[in-house]
C-alpha cells in the first residue's frame, strides 16, 4: 500500500461490528399461571423482568435491547411462543432507534406463535427513523383457535425535536397476521427519504409520526362487534392528528397519523383500554415502565 492509499484508508468511514442478536421466549399456563418457562439470547436481546403486577393470568415481560438502536447491518429477531391457553404482555422500556448507515441494512424480524385461546399483547414504545437509516422490519403472527392478538406499532420519521427530517435512506415494513393457517392480515410498504408520499394526502400529509394498532383472532361478530367498532372510534384525537378505525373479517385495524409519538401511544392506549375488557374481560392496566 503506497502512501495515498494510507490515507485514504484511513479517512474512510469505519464500521462499527453489526449486531447479530436474537430472544426467544415460551410461555406456558400451569394451573392458573402464566409462566415464563424458557428464555434463551444471544447478543445484546434480552428479558430485562418478567413481572405480574394484574395478577398470574398475565405474565407482563420487558424486552430490552442493551445498545440502544439498530445500527447498519444489525439484525434482531424476537420469538414469542404461546402455549394453549396463556397471556403475555410484552413492552419496552423506551424508544427504539433505527440509526444513519453508510450502507449496510439493519433489520428486525418479530414472530410470534399464538397457542389455542392465547393472548400476546405487543405494546412497545415507539421507534424512531433517523435521517440516514435504511431500515427493514418484518412482523408475522400465527394464531390457532380462539386465539388474540394485540399490537401496535409508532414510527417516527426523523428527529423533529432537533429539526431532522428523513431526508435520505428507506424504511420497509412488512406485517402477516395468520389464523389457523388463513392468512387474515397482510401489509406492506417502503418510504424513501424525502418521498412524496410524505406530504402527499394519500400518505403522511405532511406529517412526521404515524402508527397502526391491530386486534385479530377471536372478535365478537354482530351486534358485539359493532358496539366495540363504535366504541373504538369514540376514543379523540387532537385537532393536528388524524385516526380512524375499521372492522376486517377477523381483524380490527387503528390509524394514528399526526406529529408526536407521544399523542400516537395516548391514543392507541385509550383504544386498547376499550379492546382488552370487550375480548380479553380484564381490565387495561398499563405497564409501570410506561409512566419511568
Amino acid at each position: 500500500m503506497n502512501l495515498s492509499d494510507a490515507i485514504a484508508a484511513s479517512s474512510a468511514p469505519q464500521l462499527a461490528p453489526a449486531w447479530n442478536a436474537r430472544l426467544d421466549l415460551e410461555y406456558v399456563r400451569r394451573a392458573e399461571r402464566t409462566v415464563l418457562a424458557r428464555r434463551e439470547h444471544f447478543g445484546p436481546l434480552r428479558v430485562q423482568r418478567d413481572l405480574y403486577p394484574e395478577g398470574e393470568a398475565t405474565c407482563h415481560t420487558i424486552i430490552v435491547h442493551p445498545p440502544g438502536g439498530i445500527a447498519g447491518g444489525d439484525a434482531l429477531t424476537l420469538n414469542a411462543r404461546l402455549g394453549d391457553g396463556s397471556a403475555a404482555l410484552l413492552t419496552t422500556p423506551g424508544a427504539g432507534k433505527w440509526y444513519r448507515t453508510v450502507g449496510p441494512v439493519a433489520r428486525q424480524s418479530l414472530n410470534f406463535e399464538l397457542g389455542a385461546g392465547a393472548v400476546l399483547e405487543w405494546l412497545p414504545q415507539e421507534g424512531i427513523v433517523f435521517n440516514g437509516a435504511v431500515a427493514e422490519t418484518a412482523t408475522t403472527v400465527r394464531l390457532q383457535a380462539d386465539a388474540l392478538y394485540l399490537g401496535w406499532d409508532v414510527v417516527c420519521f426523523g428527529r423533529a425535536a432537533s429539526g431532522e427530517r428523513f431526508a435520505s435512506g428507506s424504511f420497509s415494513t412488512r406485517t402477516e397476521i395468520f389464523c389457523e393457517g388463513r392468512r387474515l392480515w397482510l401489509e406492506q410498504g417502503r418510504m424513501q427519504g424525502s418521498d412524496p408520499l410524505f406530504d402527499s394526502p394519500l400518505g403522511m400529509a405532511g406529517h412526521s409520526v404515524c402508527g397502526t394498532l391491530l386486534a385479530a383472532g377471536r372478535l365478537p361478530d354482530g351486534e358485539a362487534g359493532r358496539e366495540l367498532l363504535a366504541a373504538c372510534r369514540r376514543v379523540g384525537v387532537d385537532k393536528a392528528a388524524l385516526a380512524g378505525v375499521t372492522r376486517l373479517p377477523g381483524v380490527l385495524i387503528a390509524r394514528w397519523l399526526g406529529d408526536s409519538a407521544e399523542d400516537a401511544r395516548a391514543y392507541f392506549a385509550e383504544v386498547w383500554a376499550k379492546l382488552r375488557p370487550a375480548l380479553k374481560k380484564v381490565p387495561a392496566l398499563a405497564p409501570r415502565i410506561w409512566a419511568t
